[in-house]
């Protein structure tokens, strides 16, 4: 098949085809089902099938062409389809899970909907390379996630939905704004004409603080964090897809498209972007050791964790920006995981207060193993994939003289094992206190188990996603 025809699908199929889903579900919710799985599944398939143009330096280009320059351009480089393989297979993991989880709750067709929606929009971003669908389909994105969170439809829960809302939209706003600026200097918002245009000249400070805002409010980086943990009122699957496949790394991925592969700013960013990224890495990380809710102290190490990748993009050099796209790869897949269990848990104990759990391994063996080998990941603990990707971002934050902000980095390295192991301890070990609980539906643990797994199997093939990862920098870098 054409590798324009792939690229094509592997954006339009969840994107376009999630409208279709709710009347499937009119008269087939096992159809509905499994025609929203497959089309995650193409995205996924078709995002694999483009690899080999990639890895051949070859990469794949599609235009429609419209006035004022809204031109609707999509490339699949190596950074895009590295970052649409990420999110596609953990989308899809978080679909089946869904089965289990959602197949008892209203609003069914809704969800199915939203979630196809949502992951359509991210492969927009990933292969849009014209800032004005860019801005579109990340606002697409905050569209869908705003009916997530208020999924269950309580007051509370459509107020903290609103909140995501708010923050983001406005966020992105400024971003807009920034992107208006760009435009009105080089005549274009196709990012390979920009490119050309800047010709390496650092954009204006102001811009670059613009598109920040956006940058910052969607990724949930201090200030503009507190969204996140109040998203824990959405479903788990849904804040498995926020914090580990789609909404929190669409920030960093377009930090990357755009501060690395396209433009450049004044060197002062690099030492401004890393310290702010220290500041949020430390405060989230204090409050998870705090926290008492399940869901808002993973929330809260979703923030933490995200600074490390913005440390490694922003402090530059191949090994730190190979680190953090690691660090996508490998945070994804274990904070995903540490959701889903964290479904199962809420789900058959009735409460995410830790201080009602214990004892939880004894009656959900499998659930329990899967959230340690997620946590050691995340954590930085050989020979789990998380490891490699820590230790390249502080190994590119030292090798660029940021060593001071790197042991800044190190002490919030430090509290996340103390508050992953007091999650695991308080929820899994010790007297049991939330009355009889089981393991979840045989879907929901097996997709917990797959993520774990591979979480492992990350740090021991490491080599082959290092690899890929070194590759996709020197195309960005230009060598």
């Amino acid at each position: 098949m054409d590798n324009g025809v792939l690229l094509i699908l592997a954006v339009f199929v969840p994107s376009v085809g999630a409208f279709i889903l709710p009347v499937i579900g009119k008269f087939s919710e096992r159809a509905r089902n499994g025609a929203a799985f497959l089309m995650v599944a193409v995205s996924l398939v078709c995002s694999l099938a483009l690899m080999p143009a990639v890895l051949a330096g070859k990469a794949t280009t599609i235009a429609m062409r419209f006035p004022l320059g809204f031109d609707l351009v999509l490339t699949a480089d190596a950074l895009a389809v590295f970052m649409a393989i990420v999110s596609s297979f953990i989308g899809l993991i978080i679909v089946m899970y869904s089965f289990g989880y959602i197949s008892h709750y209203e609003n069914r067709n809704e969800y199915y909907t939203m979630v196809a929606l949502f992951l359509g929009s991210m492969m927009g971003i990933v292969y849009s390379a014209n800032l004005v669908f860019l801005y579109l389909f990340w606002e697409i994105t905050a569209i869908a996630s705003w009916r997530l969170i208020g999924f269950f439809r309580e007051k509370e829960h459509v107020i903290k939905a609103d909140k995501a809302f708010l923050v983001t939209v406005f966020g992105a706003l400024a971003m807009l704004v920034g992107f208006i600026i760009i435009y009105s200097q080089t005549g274009s918002f196709d990012l390979s004409v920009i490119k050309e245009s800047l010709k390496g000249r650092p954009l204006p400070d102001l811009v670059v603080l613009l598109i920040l805002f956006g940058i910052l409010s969607k990724s949930a980086t201090l200030p503009f964090h507190t969204w996140l943990p109040d998203a824990g009122v959405a479903p788990s699957p849904v804040t498995a897809l926020l914090h580990a496949a789609v909404l929190v790394k669409i920030g960093v991925y377009v930090f990357a498209r755009l501060f690395i592969a396209t433009f450049a700013f004044a060197q002062i960013w690099h030492t401004v972007i890393p310290v702010i990224a220290a500041v949020s890495a430390l405060v989230s990380a204090g409050a998870a050791l705090v926290e008492t809710d399940m869901k808002r102290i993973i929330a809260y190490s979703t923030v933490s964790q995200i600074a490390f990748i913005f440390l490694g993009l922003a402090v530059g050099g191949q090994i730190g920006i190979a680190g953090a796209l690691l660090y996508i790869l490998m945070h994804g897949l274990a904070k995903g995981g540490l959701f889903l269990c964290a479904g199962i848990v809420e789900q058959n104990t009735h409460t995410k207060d830790i201080t009602r759990m214990g004892g939880l391994i004894s009656t959900m063996p499998v659930t329990a193993v899967s959230f340690l080998a997620c946590s050691l990941s995340v954590m930085g603990v050989p020979p789990f994939g998380g490891f490699f990707s820590k230790f390249m971002v502080f190994s590119g934050a030292v090798n660029t003289g940021h060593v001071w902000i790197a042991g800044a980095f190190l002490i919030g390295a430090f509290l996340t094992i103390l508050y992953l192991f007091r999650l695991f301890n308080m929820i899994f070990l010790g007297e049991a206190r939330a009355g009889l609980a089981r393991e979840g539906s045989r879907i929901m643990v097996i997709s917990v188990a797959i993520l774990a797994a591979v979480s492992l199997l990350g740090g021991i093939y490491i080599k082959y996603p290092s690899l890929f990862a070194q590759f996709t920098v020197k195309q960005m870098l230009g060598m």
